[in-house]
């Protein structure tokens, strides 16, 4: 699947200090090892309402880390997927009569020009769940053959052979290992709250036949009107949510790959069944760090897509507002934080980047190389783009009362910094 464009990034002189980032699974912030190449996979969209604001301050935050570590000399490998086939698509093409395909495909492409537009690094690999297919079907006959998963009998008049995952017999297979995965690794969550997630994003903790309620699927036999695809001896069928992510991030990453990011609202079930599946395939952790982003609401709800109060980028920039702004927008909040899109805010940060491009011009001399030490202090300190800008903020006050005469090399200095850096173009 194609990504996007990536806009060039200016080098900038120096280097970013070791990164400091809060990690879900340790339960709080880790030094990152600064040696060799980084890796990072960030799950993608499920292709409908996109590209909501929850979904650009997840892409914007991770994409903070990747120009942190670009920054900082290293070769990232970057790797996104997008879960092109699953009930809530389904759903969402049966209700307004469009063909699953081409909603999917619309969607995706809507996703990836805002994404292009809001100055996002493209992935290295940009993959979707159809076309992983058939590496996702022999992983699940392995798990299979070792006794890690299981078939389930039809019900009600379901098919029989659905395929589940045994977290029971998966966390045995791991315990006696070191960094070994067993449920709750990466949540730290009691079985009470698990089920209760696991109702509401996507599980099916009532399900007869399966050993244990929060056992996941990982492939579904073929149903009447439904999508399906050749699984070998799996029968005709399509894949679960959660193993389609590990398998193309053990595809295209190293075993174990630098960070896991997403939304906070993937830490259970997805991350913590993803986790567990790796180990279960390869013997080693999927992630050596799991970090989330924060959700986004709107005007103090929850925003949601049954509730239909979604900020598009799209709908925005068809308004005529600026990428930039709505960037600068998503970063006036840290990436760990819950926080409201309101119309205030959104003021503020386009009055920000007036501010801001007034003041590049009469950059003082030698007043790009402090700007540039502040805003890698911050970044380096989990992300820390709230401080970032806090400090863009005062060198452009300064600038704007400066009494001396402006510096071009400053300025372009400045300009660089804060395009490298944050993302946002002066």
């Amino acid at each position: 699947m194609k990504s996007w464009t990536s806009r060039p990034v200016p080098q900038l002189p120096g280097s970013m200090p070791a990164l400091r980032l809060f990690d879900t699974a340790e339960g709080g912030p880790v030094t990152l090892d600064a040696a060799g190449e980084q890796s990072l996979y960030v799950c993608g969209i499920t292709p409908y309402d996109a590209t909501h604001m929850g979904h650009a301050a997840s892409y914007v935050a991770f994409d903070l880390l990747n120009r942190a570590w670009r920054d900082g000399g290293q070769q990232v490998s970057y790797v996104q997927n997008v879960t092109d086939v699953d009930d809530p698509l389904l759903e969402r093409a049966t209700a307004t009569g469009v063909d699953w395909r081409e909603l999917a495909a619309s969607q995706i492409e809507l996703f990836r020009t805002d994404m292009e537009a809001l100055n996002v690094l493209a992935p290295d690999n940009y993959v979707g769940a159809v076309e992983a297919i058939p590496l996702i079907v022999p992983a699940i006959e392995s798990l299979l053959e070792r006794g890690l998963a299981y078939r389930v009998a039809g019900t009600d008049g379901e098919p029989d052979g659905d395929v589940y995952y045994d977290v029971e017999a998966a966390g045995k297979h791991s315990a006696a290992a070191r960094d070994a995965w067993t449920l709750g690794s990466v949540s730290h969550l009691s079985d009470a709250e698990m089920l209760e997630l696991f109702a509401e994003r996507g599980g099916d903790p009532g399900r007869a036949g399966k050993r244990q309620a929060l056992d996941p699927l990982l492939w579904r036999v073929a149903r009447e009107g439904e999508p399906s695809w050749p699984g070998a001896s799996l029968g005709e069928g399509r894949p679960g949510w959660h193993i389609e992510c590990t398998v193309i991030a053990q595809k295209y990453l190293p075993a174990p790959f630098t960070v896991q990011g997403g939304g906070s609202d993937l830490v259970f079930p997805h991350h913590e069944m993803g986790a567990g599946h790796a180990y279960s395939l390869a013997g080693v952790p999927l992630a050596k760090h799991f970090a989330h982003a924060g959700m986004v609401g709107l005007d103090g709800e929850k925003m949601s897509k049954s509730k239909g109060n979604l900020v598009l980028v799209s709908r925005l920039r068809a308004a005529g507002e600026e990428p930039a702004a709505i960037r600068l927008a998503i970063l006036a909040h840290h990436y760990r934080s819950d926080w409201s899109w309101t119309a205030e805010g959104f003021e503020e940060a386009k009055e920000r980047l007036r501010a801001w491009r007034a003041a590049v011009d009469l950059a003082p001399a030698g007043s790009a190389g402090p700007l540039i030490g502040q805003l890698r202090a911050a970044l380096a300190d989990d992300l820390d783009a709230p401080r970032a800008l806090a400090a863009v903020d005062a060198w452009a006050a300064a600038a704007a009362a400066a009494p001396d005469g402006a510096s071009p090399v400053d300025a372009a200095l400045v300009r660089d910094a804060v395009d490298a850096l944050l993302g946002v173009e002066l």
